[in-house]
């Protein structure tokens, strides 16, 4: 009863259920405290579940493999990462040994954190331990040395699943289609979507998106317009995110008639346009110096209550300078600092410039004044503008 609770994030009945229990004389157990702990994790409440540890030592109650993990788990998705590494390290010294789904677990937040070869000890110390791996293990690896654009030896640790007797799945074949599509080596990506297709795993959405953002980078359009045919006959259609990674192929070429095209038909699919499809618009028009069009977008997005992000307002500062308006970029970067965010080093910079060449050195002052106020760091060569910008002042 009480794992149906958890499953279904009522908590609050959970722990009246355990209560219950508790009053009709019924002792708790580890199954019991694992189950809340678990169910803590999962609906975000760290705290609790850390207190039902301290609980559990308290009851003399011994934590397993599948309570460290299940927390370990909860603290890393939390971004807990020290206290995740720190619980781990904890159940060793309790003498818990790590099992495949604990490991598995610090795996993967090795590689989420660039730490693919510390990823690679881990799985030493399992075949050291005999502790056989599982299809979860492997795509974590070939996820993180994807992430790194390792994808040579991501998929040499494919090919190591085969030897041990695992079959790649779409997970594996996903990762590393996308893998090599960032890398920029279509012609692998490709002949690993038919390898695909010949073993009999049949392509996800996923799977299309990620050919379409390779060829659409690459500029071959027309190949892209087959994949999406190809989605087409396989009953699969098009989701926002395909539609946006379409839209920032013609807008990457510089063709927004095409890019506003697919923007329509993504309307017409009855599928709404979400922050990132206006930001790709916006960065389009920014980048063409059409600044009008740009901004009837950008104020589209809170007329339909979207609130631009750091990069839109970055991609507009950039525009109105390449504009050679120092005004509408001024006021875009205050705008930004009133709505909590912070400028990157280049929109200061750029706007810096061509305050200077308006003759406009005290803004420019007062700005780099808010600039080191945000921790941010002038370059010398902005600094030597403004001060021969005063120099023409006199």
């Amino acid at each position: 009863m009480i794992k149906g609770c958890c499953e279904n994030s009522d908590l609050n009945r959970a722990f009246e259920v355990l209560a219950q229990l508790e009053s009709l004389g019924w002792s708790s157990n580890v199954v019991i405290y694992t189950t809340l702990i678990d169910g803590c994790c999962k609906s975000g409440d760290i705290d609790r579940a850390r207190k039902l540890l301290h609980e559990m030592g308290e009851l003399g109650l011994v934590a397993n493999q599948h309570t460290y993990t299940v927390l370990i788990n909860g603290l890393f998705k939390k971004g807990f990462k020290k206290d995740g590494f720190e619980l781990y390290e904890k159940m060793k010294l309790d003498g818990v040994s790590p099992n495949i789904y604990t490991y598995s677990c610090i795996m993967n937040e090795y590689c989420n954190d660039g730490q693919v070869n510390k990823a690679f000890e881990l799985l030493d110390e399992m075949h050291e331990r005999g502790i056989v791996c599982n299809v979860v293990t492997y795509n974590t690896l070939v996820a993180g040395l994807c992430r790194e654009t390792r994808v040579l030896e991501a998929e040499k640790v494919a090919g190591q699943m085969k030897s041990v007797g695992l079959s790649p799945n779409i997970i594996t074949y996903n990762t590393l289609i996308d893998g090599f599509c960032n890398a920029g080596k279509l012609e692998k990506a490709s002949i690993l979507f038919n390898e695909m297709k010949s073993n009999c795993l049949s392509p996800s959405l996923a799977t299309y998106n990620a050919l379409l953002s390779g060829f659409s980078k690459a500029g071959n359009l027309a190949r892209a317009a087959g994949i999406i045919s190809e989605m087409e006959e396989r009953g699969i259609f098009p989701s926002k995110t395909t539609y946006t990674i379409l839209i920032d192929g013609f807008v990457r070429w510089g063709d927004m008639e095409k890019a506003f095209e697919v923007y329509h038909s993504m309307q017409k699919a009855g599928l709404e346009a979400d922050v990132c499809t206006y930001g790709v618009l916006i960065s389009g028009w920014c980048k063409k110096g059409n600044m009008k069009e740009a901004s009837k977008l950008f104020k589209s997005m809170s007329e339909i209550h979207f609130g631009p992000n750091d990069i839109i307002y970055n991609m507009m500062i950039y525009g109105y300078c390449k504009e050679g308006n120092s005004y509408r970029a001024l006021r875009m970067l205050n705008e930004m600092v009133e709505n909590a965010m912070v400028p990157n080093v280049a929109s200061y910079s750029c706007t810096l410039k061509i305050l200077c060449k308006d003759g406009k050195w005290k803004e420019a002052e007062i700005l780099v004044n808010d600039m080191i106020g945000l921790g941010l760091k002038p370059s010398v060569s902005v600094c030597n503008l403004i001060s021969k910008a005063k120099l023409v002042d006199k």
